[in-house]
């Protein structure tokens, strides 16, 4: 059997880190199951790739020949598949617009109005993704530019410019003790459960739970959710707090929870995002009208 791409970029990581811990948090994948792929790739293959003790990890001779040339493979097929996916489009004269949650929708009916004035004939695709994708589809190629809330993993694979930036709040039950209080602290939190989104998200994750915040004091999870509806529903249900942003706090507003502002954590930053690999003039026209929306004045 051939090996395969997947099989190829997990042994890429431990290569590149010659560590199996370090490498399974990198591709967000538990040790044992990373160390069970490298096995399986090395026996697809019928050659020992790597030599594993206690201590370290070394690269055998097949290894270090095969290194260079997985990672030109895995190159060699992301800009295949970019470049499918952009004639693709453009055949069909679509940009796919990549959200994680609603921004207000009077906000992207102006974005979208203005674009087709830059582009007239050009459709717009929106794709909404869950919270275990924070570039909603930029890393993957399966949008070509997105709004996102910054900051996002592996973020310097992406141009960004921001365009709204604004105060956090914590969404809280109606019936919360702290529900109370018009105006809330980080110390106030620390002790409550968060409300959580998936490991995979990384530097967003942290954000959200605000670690750089809480000066060292340990984060108490609470259930974890895939998207803002379900977030608002374990609010509702008592079974976390979470941060957001002050635009959630008008988009989602529901009956059974209270949103609070937070005064000592930093604001939430809204940004149009598009890959440094594949600027084109039609992304570029859409983050125009994305600048000349939120920033009128320029």
């Amino acid at each position: 059997m051939d090996a395969n791409l997947r099989l190829l970029r997990y042994f890429v990581a431990v290569a590149e880190e010659l560590n199996f811990t370090r490498a399974a948090e990198q591709l967000y994948i538990s040790q044992p199951a990373l160390s069970k792929q490298i096995r399986q790739l090395e026996r697809e293959l019928g050659i020992e790739l790597l030599r594993r003790n206690s201590r370290e990890v070394k690269l055998t001779a097949a290894g270090e020949a095969l290194l260079p040339l997985a990672q030109g493979l895995i190159q060699d097929w992301q800009f295949t598949l970019l470049t499918l996916r952009e004639v693709a489009a453009r055949e069909t004269q679509t940009l796919r617009v990549g959200f994680i949650c609603r921004i207000g929708s009077e906000f992207t009916k102006s974005i979208l109005s203005r674009f087709q004035t830059l582009q007239p004939g050009w459709k717009v695709a929106i794709r909404f993704f869950e919270f275990s994708d924070p570039t909603a589809g930029l890393l993957s190629g399966n949008t070509d530019v997105a709004l996102l809330r910054l900051p996002v993993p592996k973020q310097e694979k992406l141009f960004t410019k921001i365009l709204w930036v604004e105060p956090r709040w914590v969404a809280l039950s109606s019936e919360h003790p702290l529900a109370q209080h018009e105006v809330l602290q980080i110390a106030d939190l620390v002790n409550e459960p968060f409300i959580t989104v998936p490991a995979e998200a990384g530097i967003w994750r942290d954000h959200w739970l605000a670690k750089n915040e809480r000066d060292g004091h340990p984060i108490v999870f609470g259930t974890e959710v895939n998207n803002t509806n379900e977030a608002m529903e374990a609010v509702i249900n008592g079974q976390g707090i979470a941060l957001v942003s002050e635009t959630t706090t008008q988009v989602y507003a529901l009956s059974g929870q209270t949103f609070r502002p937070v005064q000592d954590v930093s604001p939430s930053m809204l940004a149009v995002a598009w890959r440094r690999d594949s600027s084109n003039s039609v992304v570029e026209d859409f983050v125009q009208a994305c600048l000349d929306v939120s920033q009128p004045s320029r």
